[in-house]
């Protein structure tokens, strides 16, 4: 197709402001999709995303659009996921678009995501078309949110306004496009450059990738070669998302799809690697865009022993589609054999949790999730530890560093004093305050990763009603007291659920943590006794008494000494068991010490 008529763009904004909506819209409108096919979120091919009702996976479909100037468009969207755990995605979209659309929910308006993604389009020199959607909504304030759009993102277009539940404003969106995102550089006649966006692994074909050729041209049969490893493939299958999959004869300059090369490693491809051609290759790859690392860790275990091979096979088929997702294995001598899981998030620990346990019918325990520190040794060397397990003895520490991150918030105003004490509590430093309208505004903070991990973002939107948006960064390591601190049942460490903490918290986590346990360990025939404790300092103590067992009630009368006889008996009898007797400690009590 003539480069000229085509778009490539992508679908960016906070998370739950209408991008699988509007995608839908323009697949109907455009007659993309024939009617008995047409499903609500049509883009997010899981269950988990149309449940929940967020984009977890970016995804391409390519649509033919008729303007009003006569001339018949090709345009490739890429749409893209909404919170901040799954930012990656929308990085590697963008890198493979022109243009994009900054989508803003009219009754919300600009959220923190909002101003991330906005930021990450501005840095790939894309051109960006604001839309103010949901205006159909009771509650919408356009006006207002136009203002933000222009006095906070300093964009000087007029934004388009919509309703893609409707239907509404579509067309002129359409139209923008075509005016206003500049047709792809390049050219068929360079050599072949194309750049790895994303790819999936089929059982038959091996892995299919997705690429956008930026210069060159592929066909059927042509032998290609992928620049990061310069191993030599076959072009065995050449295609467009339409959007469920359809062959074509060639890919040319400018244009979005996938290649299947029998590649049967998905090892071998490497996202934001360049495909080139393997007689005439290119002098240079492409930019690419930075590799994504895990922010956080936790222990995958079985709850039956015998799963652990079903789920080591279940973590590899889970990584060929989220390449955001690491693991390694590792054991517990209270848990048995399992993984240590890295993951971008806490939305993404859980989504890979319940995509085990519902695709592949696991049943699992998670344990307290950990950031990576990286402790400075005595003897010069420096040790990455992300597993309590890990930390070395207090003698061999010089000193510790933790990751920080660059937190935005945008708040209420009547909720400044709420959100701000929260920010003291979890060790934040304030660095600005900027007030967007006469009803919000943005806090910005420096926070210790560690800190808001859990459970920051549910209290934000707890304390702001549901209004506080949140979006971070991480900016580097700095130094930290931290400990860690070791829960003892019955004198025995249970390492699952150790974890490090910062030195000035952990009396108050040690308090909270044996105090949960008391309430859900059951109670046996014997006294137990659950500690926190720093190295071999008991720093906190709860005990699950006894349960009571009257061996006097067949003593009808007689001498005391009878009954002391017995009671002293039953006293040596616990003292025995609780030598030997194991706790079972239940699930819930695990899940309970992830919350705190």
């Amino acid at each position: 197709m003539n480069i000229e008529l085509i778009r490539n763009f992508s679908i960016i904004a906070h998370i739950d402001h209408g991008k699988s909506t509007l995608a839908d819209r323009m697949l109907e409108i455009t007659h993309s999709v024939v009617g008995r096919e047409l499903h609500e979120q049509m883009l997010d091919n899981m269950d988990l995303e149309r449940e929940r009702g967020i984009t977890i996976k970016a995804s391409a479909v390519r649509i033919f659009y008729n303007a009003r100037d006569g001339k018949k468009y090709q345009l490739n969207l890429i749409d893209t996921p909404g919170h901040v755990d799954f930012s990656y995605e929308v990085a590697k979209s963008l890198s493979a678009c022109e243009g994009a659309l900054l989508l803003v929910d009219a009754a919300q308006g600009i959220e923190a995501q909002t101003v991330a993604n906005f930021y990450l389009a501005v840095e790939q020199k894309l051109r960006i078309i604001p839309v103010v959607n949901k205006i159909d909504l009771p509650h919408a304030h356009p006006e207002a949110v136009i203002h933000q759009i222009q006095d906070i993102l300093c964009i000087d277009d007029q934004p388009l306004l919509a309703s893609a539940k409707q239907g509404t404003g579509i067309t002129e969106i359409l139209e923008t496009i075509v005016e206003k995102i500049s047709p792809p550089a390049g050219s068929s006649k360079n050599p072949l450059q194309a750049l790895i966006f994303d790819y999936e692994f089929d059982s038959y074909k091996g892995v299919i990738v997705y690429v956008r050729v930026m210069n060159g041209k592929i066909e059927p049969d042509m032998f290609v070669m992928l620049m990061n490893s310069g191993k030599k493939y076959e072009v065995l299958e050449i295609g467009v998302f339409t959007p469920s999959p359809q062959k074509v004869d060639s890919l040319s300059c400018g244009e979005v799809g996938y290649i299947c090369c029998n590649i049967k490693d998905p090892a071998d491809v490497l996202i934001g690697d360049t495909v080139t051609g393997f007689k005439k290759p290119a002098e240079k790859p492409l930019p690419g865009f930075k590799k994504t690392l895990p922010l956080v860790y936790a222990g995958l275990y079985p709850v039956n022993s015998k799963d652990f091979d079903h789920l080591r096979a279940s973590l590899h088929k889970l990584k060929l589609t989220d390449f955001g997702f690491v693991f390694e294995t590792e054991s517990s001598p209270s848990l048995g054999f399992g993984f240590r899981c890295g993951f971008l998030g806490l939305l993404h620990m859980d989504i890979v949790q319940e995509r085990l346990e519902r695709e592949f019918e696991l049943n699992l325990i998670a344990t307290t999730p950990s950031v990576v520190y990286r402790v400075k040794l005595t003897n010069g060397s420096t040790a990455e530890v992300d597993n309590p397990a890990k930390f070395p003895e207090p003698q061999q520490i010089d000193f510790i560093e933790e990751p920080y991150i660059k937190a935005f918030m945008i708040v209420p105003h009547d909720c400044l004093g709420l959100v701000m004490s929260l920010g003291q509590s979890k060790r934040g430093i304030h660095k600005s305050k900027e007030f967007l309208d006469e009803k919000r505004m943005m806090l910005t903070y420096e926070f210790p990763l560690a800190e808001i991990i859990v459970d920051f973002y549910d209290k934000l939107k707890s304390i702001t009603r549901g209004y506080g948006s949140l979006d971070y960064e991480v900016i580097g390591y700095r130094y930290t007291k931290l400990v860690k601190l070791d829960i003892l049942i019955n004198g025995t460490p249970c390492d699952a659920l150790s974890f490090l903490v910062h030195k000035d918290n952990a009396h108050y986590k040690g308090g909270q943590v044996v105090t949960k346990l008391r309430e859900l360990i059951p109670r046996q025939l014997y006294e137990v006794a659950i500690q926190a404790a720093i190295g071999s300092r008991v720093i906190s103590r709860q005990t699950v008494k006894a349960m009571g067992k009257n061996v006097t009630a067949k003593c009808y009368g007689g001498d005391i000494s009878r009954k002391r006889k017995l009671l002293e008996k039953q006293k040596l009898g616990r003292k025995r068991m609780k030598q030997f007797g194991k706790v079972q400690i239940p699930q819930e009590a695990f899940m309970a010490v992830l919350k705190i």
